[in-house]
């Protein structure tokens, strides 16, 4: 029988929690939040979200899968299983954009059938390649006419404060959103805004009159008699759900420029027949080993890993440090649909785990467990800029898939010169013997390939 593992970032929600049996992804519903369950899948508006792809899809499962731990719960459902589980301080600008339109579409849909949301926490979407999904459907409840939007404050730390801080100030949201796990407060937002983006409404409305609010003695229970005694309009509930809408619609970074490593694909050191010899040694690793999950380190804007998809990978995840490119291959990956997943990542510095018990949000070495790796022009920037030991770069790297394909880039080559050209050459140890060498003791090298006149060569390696 399947071990039953309880999801340790579900346990703050009373009305039900997430279980893991083997493959399967099953939820409880527990007694409190049946009245709503019920209403919310009568009023037709679930079955409406899930068709439309904005709501997982649900089905009813029998409570004896889960053991004791379902005896509690009145109901149990069963979610399909997404390939990759990742976190808004790892989405790229479009990405945290894309979830915030979502949750706005969502809302208002739900709106329309006398339903809303429990709450408005980013933590609630992830993501089927580019495309945003609403993952929690025990936050569907019944409307109460002339209610606040109670989730308004979560929403403007988890979505808007993010977003503005790239849009107005070009500074991305990663770092700060890691950090804080609940978003980023209004009141300090407010402190690094230029004082003219007062002139702006919404920045006026959801930011420095959020942080006044907030700071204000007693704003709490201020609001929560609020929320008791006064009355908001279904109309103006819409019409602040929709005014979110079109404002962050138009939202676009700053920085919206080409960055380093965005033009890498244009501007690097190779030549034509050279990409040609790499693309058809990715085509041949993805043919023969058709993974289920390919995680791309280094994915830039994603060419390997779209290539990977056409030519036998089911679903690939990139990470790449560069905002600009990790923007572009977003919005490609959603134009055309793809089954591709860009993702911010230092990989000198990944996202840990973290939270209560520090285990309510995963490390990526936690979550990252897939079939195959492609590592192209990756080590030699943590080899010589960060200064990782090569051999440990490469069991990082090893230790993510079985199966994978790392690109060796010698001192000869322009890219690494670039990197030297403002510091001493002290990596004695860089040299393509003591790559392959750390490759072979922790996997066999199935085929390497030289794909460049600078010395450029791609392994291909298999775990024992």
């Amino acid at each position: 029988m399947s071990s039953i593992v309880a999801e340790s970032g579900s346990f703050r929600d009373h009305r039900g929690r997430i279980y893991h049996v083997g493959d399967r992804v099953l939820r409880t519903v527990m007694p409190v939040a049946m009245e709503d369950f019920e209403f919310a899948r009568s009023s037709g508006v679930v079955d409406d979200l899930i068709a439309r792809g904005l709501l997982i899809g649900e089905s009813e499962a029998d409570k004896s899968l889960l053991g004791t731990a379902g005896a509690a719960a009145t109901r149990v459902i069963e979610h399909p299983r997404l390939a990759f589980v990742s976190y808004p301080y790892e989405w790229s600008f479009a990405a945290l954009k894309a979830a915030a339109l979502l949750h706005l579409e969502l809302h208002q849909e739900a709106l329309r059938k006398d339903v809303t949301l429990t709450d408005a926490t980013a933590y609630n979407i992830q993501f089927d390649g580019a495309r945003p999904v609403f993952i929690d459907s025990l936050s569907l409840r019944r409307y109460r006419d002339g209610e606040f939007w109670d989730g308004h404050r979560q929403f403007c730390e988890q979505f808007i404060n993010p977003l503005l801080l790239r849009a107005k100030l070009g500074i991305p949201h990663n770092a700060w959103f890691r950090g804080t796990l609940e978003g980023i407060p209004a009141e300090d937002l407010s402190k690094v805004l230029p004082w003219h983006s007062r002139f702006s409404w919404n920045v006026l409305t959801h930011v420095f009159m959020q942080a006044r609010l907030q700071s204000s003695a007693g704003s709490s229970e201020k609001a929560a008699k609020r929320s008791k005694s006064g009355k908001l309009p279904r109309m103006g509930f819409e019409q602040i759900l929709h005014g979110l809408q079109r404002w962050i619609s138009k939202l676009e970074p700053r920085d919206d420029g080409a960055t380093v490593w965005q033009d890498y694909a244009r501007d690097n050191s190779y030549v034509d027949h050279e990409v040609a010899k790499k693309r058809e040694f990715i085509a041949d690793f993805a043919r023969a080993v058709t993974p289920q999950l390919l995680f791309d380190i280094g994915c830039n804007t994603g060419d390997y890993s779209v290539l990977a998809l056409e030519s036998g990978a089911h679903y690939a995840v990139g990470f790449d440090f560069d905002h600009g490119a990790l923007d572009h291959a977003f919005k490609r990956s959603a134009h055309r649909g793809l089954s591709f997943l860009p993702l911010h990542l230092d990989a000198a510095n990944p996202s840990p785990s973290q939270g209560w018990m520090q285990s309510e949000r995963h490390g990526l070495l936690q979550r990252a467990s897939g079939d195959a790796v492609i590592a192209l022009a990756v080590v030699h920037h943590l080899a010589i800029a960060r200064n990782v030991p090569m051999e440990q770069v490469i069991d990082w790297i090893i230790g993510m898939a079985p199966q994978g394909v790392i690109e060796f880039v010698p001192k000869s080559d322009a890219m690494v010169q670039r990197l030297l050209s403002l510091r001493e050459d002290v990596f004695t140890e860089y040299d393509e013997e003591s790559f392959r060498a750390a490759i072979t003791a922790r996997a066999r090298i199935v085929r390497s390939s030289v794909v460049s006149e600078s010395g450029r060569t791609l392994f291909w390696y298999e775990r024992p």
